[in-house]
């Protein structure tokens, strides 16, 4: 018991000592989980080996090993499913989904031939289980370098992230079904279904349980009744999993793509991602690490040689499929995507992990798969930001539909460095502006949504749409909606029409109502609205996307001279600063100050 507890110790101080030796380094572009499996190997059977097994050790490790697999799950983003693809001047973007589901199917495919060519040189015995494998993306790697780029809204971006979600539902699903063939132990195929269809039911459960009207006063204080909901179904869904004989992985990844589904509180999101990598999960790949014993790998040199192999395996099976994005995509894109896409980890332990409990692979296979995961996700991530093709901030394009006394002052009045405006107007239309000589207008036949496709209107950032017809703003909106523009607004004056636009997302202006605003606000509290309408001192939005800001706390950043940070927006919630508040890559911060400083703000912020 006591060298247990000793090592479990090691293990933790080990665990905590890893990112700030990360950090020290300069290692940015080491995911902190290798590197925990590497400071593993330093303390384990392939270097000091003091670390010993016992139940105490164990036990945190499966429980961390579960709840990797359940943030896994979380972490799919399935609003991806649904994202739209716009225009781009007379080039049409994919259709995400579309795109991504071939891409994925012909990395499957060229994932079993390649295994059936290892195992025709005998290099495996099982072809089907070193396709999933070969197949098998990490989301975890996937998912941050993406967010470090600030490639998350791009169409590339989505299809990424989306080739890797369906690799990741896929992949997992298929290694339960081939445990259950394959595990003479295990349960019937059949008995899969009793997990799903238990998932279904625990959806719509949690579905009508978050609307009930006492759990949200009992959601705060000691109750947490949200924490304790996601660690019943986490409980739940593993039983459900042991007891019809699939890898109790499953059904912790199940738990959390529910989780997922139901939209939770992104504090609560935040609380067990914290929980998750603060603790258990570390402990689990520094024991991968631990159990990791190079030195047996390299007496088989069968083996050692098969890393090589594989890893021009995984390349080839990822770059080759990626080819199909050179029809919308230029050459540096389309291989960085390959590069990226290649990335494997969580999914290729946990493979390994099973594999070998079901002895379809020995010890050294598995420390072999475990090897070449670690390999992959160094090389991978650098390769894919040497060759990516480096995102320039442009100007937002700003479309104005409607010429009259609002659009037209307006869309001269914004920073010409920051956006890029254009008016358009129907022909037959009298303009509402006096003397429009100093205008440049674009002339429309109609406002006919093949018409507005035509021109470029929907090839927006923002979209403004101001004619002087409620019904036809609707309309224009709706379409341009349907059309994949990122952001619309659009002038509304119907209480009814101003609703139904917005449950769309469509954000929606009336002049009576912001003219009412304004005047009580005015007779309410007259120093905001100087504020709001002074030239010198205005409020700006600034977005952080210099990630060597992330993490520190507002009274340690150096460079705010006047500027006041009022407000952040940080994954649509508004957060009120103060000194200890930690910026995060994409917030969204509401600021105010000279126009000296609070440029120097936004160029320090985007990078």
């Amino acid at each position: 018991m006591h060298a247990s507890l000793m090592s479990l110790v090691i293990v933790v101080v080990a665990a905590f000592l890893t990112p700030i030796l990360l950090n020290r380094l300069r290692l940015k572009m080491v995911p902190v989980v290798v590197a925990e499996i590497i400071v593993g190997l330093i303390i384990g059977k392939t270097g000091l080996d003091l670390v010993q097994h016992g139940p105490w050790i164990d036990i945190l490790s499966s429980l961390g090993f579960i709840f990797l697999m359940f943030l896994s799950g979380v972490e799919i983003d399935f609003t991806v499913f649904t994202s739209k693809s716009k225009q781009a001047g007379d080039k049409k973007l994919p259709n995400n989904f579309a795109v991504s589901t071939i891409v994925f199917g012909a990395v499957l495919i060229l994932s079993y031939i390649l295994s059936l060519g290892l195992k025709a040189l005998h290099f495996v015995d099982n072809a089907f289980f070193m396709t999933l494998v070969i197949s098998t993306i990490s989301l975890g790697v996937v998912m941050p370098t993406l967010k470090e780029r600030h490639l998350m809204k791009t169409s590339i971006g989505q299809i990424i992230l989306l080739i890797t979600v369906i690799a990741d539902l896929v992949t997992m699903i298929l290694l339960a079904v081939f445990v259950s063939f394959y595990d003479p132990t295990g349960g019937n195929t059949w008995l899969l279904l009793v997990l799903v269809l238990a998932g279904v039911i625990l959806y719509f459960f949690g579905k009508v349980f978050r609307k009930l009207s006492f759990i949200e006063s009992i959601s705060k204080g000691t109750f947490q009744i949200g924490t304790r909901a996601v660690f019943a179904l986490i409980i739940v869904l593993v039983g459900i999993s042991e007891t019809v004989g699939a890898e109790n992985i499953l059904g912790a990844f199940i738990a959390g793509a529910l989780v997922s589904l139901l939209s939770p509180n992104k504090e609560m999101v935040q609380k067990l991602d914290s929980f998750g990598y603060g603790f258990l999960i570390p402990i689990f790949f520094v024991m991968v690490g631990v159990d990791l014993d190079l030195w047996k790998l390299f007496e088989d040199p069968r083996v050692f040689l098969l890393i090589p192999l594989l890893f021009i395996g995984l390349l080839i099976s990822k770059m080759v499929p990626s080819l199909i994005l050179k029809k919308w995509f230029d050459w540096p894109t389309v291989i960085g995507s390959g590069f990226i896409l290649t990335s494997t980890l969580s999914l290729i332990v946990a493979a390994a992990k099973v594999g070998e409990r079901i002895h379809v692979i020995n010890a050294q296979m598995s420390s072999a798969l475990i090897l070449l995961a670690v390999v992959t996700c160094l090389i991978t991530p650098v390769a894919f930001n040497a060759v990516f093709p480096k995102l320039v901030d442009k100007r937002k394009k700003i479309v104005f539909l409607g010429a009259n006394q609002l659009t037209l002052p307006l869309s001269l009045e914004l920073d010409p460095h920051r956006y890029e405006t254009a008016v358009y107007h129907r022909r037959l239309d009298k303009m509402d502006a006096g003397d429009n000589s100093h205008f440049d207008i674009m002339a429309l036949d109609d406002y006919q949504t093949a018409t507005l496709r035509k021109a470029g209107v929907f090839n927006a950032d923002i979209l403004v749409v101001s004619t002087g017809n409620d019904e036809l703003n609707g309309e224009i909106a709706k379409a341009a909606n349907e059309a994949g523009v990122d952001r619309i607004i659009s002038r509304i004056e119907s209480p009814a029409l101003l609703e139904e636009l917005r449950k769309l997302g469509i954000e929606v202006f009336s002049s009576f109502f912001s003219t009412k605003t304004i005047l009580k606000a005015m007779i309410q509290s007259p120093g905001t609205v100087n504020l709001l309408m002074a030239e010198e001192n205005g409020l700006y939005e600034v977005e952080v996307k210099n990630s060597a800001y992330t993490g520190i706390p507002l009274r340690r950043f150096p460079f705010l001279g006047d500027t006041i940070i009022i407000r952040i927006y940080r994954n649509g919630e508004s957060l009120i600063p103060h000194g200890d508040t930690e910026f995060h890559t994409g917030d969204q911060l509401i600021v105010t100050g000279s126009a000296e400083h609070v440029r120097e703000l936004i160029e320090r912020l985007s990078g």
